[in-house]
């Protein structure tokens, strides 16, 4: 089994004088299986538990320094690999910018397709994309699992299942938000201190709008 963790930094927002992101970060955390990377989660939450009661999902935006370098180390250690795009909100197209959820999927795709370009995988090994869930609206739902699936299908011959779930229930998913963050912060912020922890792990990190 391949597992294809998605989270993304940032915001579509294009309200760039009124608080909105320069960048918006889709990430991939590609690993051959989950479990190590749930095993970083809970072993995190074992740690807190000794300063906190209650601990609740794990958000990288409101970690504190230590723990983020805690799961990010460990992310280091395991066998996983990592693509990012990064996109320039002040070079995206002005149709663009209206059709948030349309950008999004375009650029999902083309993350997932140099992924499969870089890592190939044989047509009858199953892949499972793990998704943060980020849309309310089932429709759109709907669309960006069928938009990625026919995509997959007609270009690698691959079958991807995607479930799209909350970091609650599928704690890789919040390994995934800390990746993303990290390489969001870079381009934010101009500080590569979290991502100098995972340097060695990322095989593609594009700029989609230079």
């Amino acid at each position: 089994m391949h597992y294809i963790l998605l989270d993304e930094s940032g915001d579509l927002g294009f309200k760039l004088q009124r608080g909105s992101s320069k960048f918006f970060v889709i990430t991939i955390l590609f690993t051959k299986s989950k479990r190590p990377l749930e095993k970083v989660v809970r072993s995190v939450h074992r740690g807190l538990r000794k300063k906190f009661k209650k601990v609740g999902v794990l958000h990288a935006y409101q970690e504190t320094a230590i723990t983020k370098t805690r799961v990010l180390q460990q992310v280091a250690l395991k066998d996983c690999l990592i693509l990012a795009i990064i996109v320039n909100k002040q070079k995206v197209y002005t149709k663009l910018q209206d059709e948030k959820a349309v950008l999004y999927n375009y650029v999902t795709n083309i993350l997932l397709d140099r992924l499969f370009n870089q890592k190939p995988i044989p047509p009858d090994q199953p892949i499972t994309m793990l998704a943060s869930r980020r849309e309310t609206k089932k429709l759109l739902n709907e669309n960006f699992k069928n938009y990625l699936q026919s995509k997959i299908a007609n270009n690698h011959k691959l079958k991807l299942s995607i479930e799209i779930a909350s970091p609650s229930k599928e704690q890789a998913l919040q390994i995934a938000d800390f990746v993303s963050w990290a390489i969001f912060r870079k381009y934010e912020k101009g500080d590569d201190t979290y991502y100098n922890l995972i340097k060695s792990k990322i095989i593609e990190e594009a700029s989609l709008f230079p």
